[in-house]
């Protein structure tokens, strides 16, 4: 059974649309839905959520349809998960109580364990009052402390130390990854982001070849999956996939993935995903970019890909679509289409984003050469007489410990003529 609390005057088509999607989550968590129950409030219930005759309305429901569970679209106090139980006899969930469950259900890497464990501890801490109220004593005053408290005490301790292990074993994780990726420095970065299930893997798997896991359910990709691929000017890149987002993620999941996340954050272009296909969206696209500027990611240049156009039938839809985010890309990653032009939009943003340097490297010095092929794009080679002039494009966020690092090769001058690269 779901239920929510809908604000007076909510367009009744995107509530709808919020009940759907949290029926695709229940689904995808192995829940079978029996009914729904809604009501119109300015706000939720401080104790129940629902008011009082709406709750005598929901346990009828409740006792005929023989659910088991009652989960709310919204978050939950402690005290409304509570006093509804009591009132309804059976259990009593939020979205993000479902959203949680899924993630654990996906993670299949140590990283991925870990951080779920830890945003599920932090979202227990806070509600474990209610575990233990058979054991209180009903009663006060001094020396009167009851065994219910002295073990919630005990719990809080426990989940407090345990976090704190989840915390440093990130932190390692992290570590690991920083190494990774300065084997990667000086290639273009590319990073998938989008709105779960708007066909990020599929389109991955498309531009890369690779063998990436694909499924079409929620939060199907939790890991962070890095690929290599060839822009069309034969440059070698990386794109990364992640997590999908979704309107209402709990905050102690953006912070648990922050490390995972973080290959957003370096990523010298974010290829935005859509599902044009979804009536909604355009509301998808909001919550992606409210989640991006959560992250610290609002400012790095952005490709909007809307995928999934075979699914489109109304021209104007896209006609719309295109004009309201000028410079997309339209595409089908199931059907392969458009995607060589997605890759020259690639290619041509990556060149606006980065900067042209030029290097006189003396030949008693070639291994700087060789490096800087693997660091950074060579576009011209110039072997002259004493020395190599080298002209290389280099990400405008790695500017910086660029010129630091070679400041003293760094000149002015432009390769008279190219050599073979």
């Amino acid at each position: 059974m779901i239920s929510a609390v809908i604000k007076k005057g909510a367009d009744p088509d995107v509530v709808d649309e919020h009940l759907e999607e949290l029926v695709m989550l229940l689904d995808t968590a192995g829940v079978d839905v029996v009914g729904r129950l809604t009501q119109e409030r300015e706000r939720p219930d401080i104790s129940t959520a629902f008011g009082k005759g709406k709750v005598e309305e929901l346990k009828e429901l409740v006792d005929t349809s023989g659910a088991s569970c009652v989960v709310f679209d919204d978050e939950l106090s402690p005290a409304q998960v509570r006093n509804l139980e009591e009132a309804l006899k059976v259990k009593v969930l939020d979205r993000s109580n479902v959203i949680l469950d899924i993630f654990a259900s996906h993670a299949r890497t140590q990283e991925a364990r870990t951080q779920v464990e830890l945003a599920q501890l932090e979202y227990l801490l806070p509600r474990l009052t209610r575990m233990w109220t058979h054991l209180s004593k009903q009663f006060g005053g001094v020396g009167t402390k009851g065994p219910g408290e002295t073990q919630i005490e005990t719990d809080r301790r426990m989940y407090r130390t345990r976090m704190q292990r989840l915390r440093e074993k990130l932190k390692e994780i992290d570590v690991q990854r920083m190494v990774q990726r300065k084997g990667r420095e000086g290639l273009p970065r590319f990073a998938l982001v989008g709105y779960t299930n708007a066909g990020k893997s599929s389109l991955m798997r498309v531009l890369t070849q690779a063998d990436v896991y694909v499924q079409d359910q929620l939060f199907a990709t939790l890991d962070t999956t890095v690929r290599t691929f060839a822009l069309p000017s034969g440059q070698k890149a990386l794109i990364s996939d992640t997590v999908g987002f979704i309107r209402k993620l709990p905050t102690q999941l953006v912070a648990s993935f922050r490390s995972t996340l973080s290959e957003t954050l370096e990523a010298d272009i974010l290829l935005h995903v859509v599902d044009v296909s979804n009536p909604h969206y355009r509301e998808h696209m909001a919550v992606v970019e409210s989640t991006l500027s959560e992250l610290g990611a609002s400012d790095t240049p952005v490709i909007v890909v809307f995928n999934k156009i075979d699914n489109v039938q109304q021209r104007e839809l896209l006609d719309d679509a295109e004009a309201e985010s000028p410079g997309c890309v339209f595409v089908s990653a199931h059907r392969g289409l458009n995607i060589d032009r997605l890759l020259h939009v690639m290619q041509s943003t990556y060149e606006e984003s980065a900067v042209l340097r030029t290097l006189r490297i003396p030949y008693e010095s070639m291994n700087i050469v060789a490096r800087l092929y693997s660091e950074v794009e060579v576009l011209r080679r110039s072997d002259e007489d004493s020395d190599v002039l080298l002209s290389v494009r280099v990400p405008a966020d790695l500017l910086a410990p660029f010129t630091a690092k070679y400041r003293q090769y760094v000149t002015n001058e432009v390769p008279s003529h190219t050599s073979a690269l």
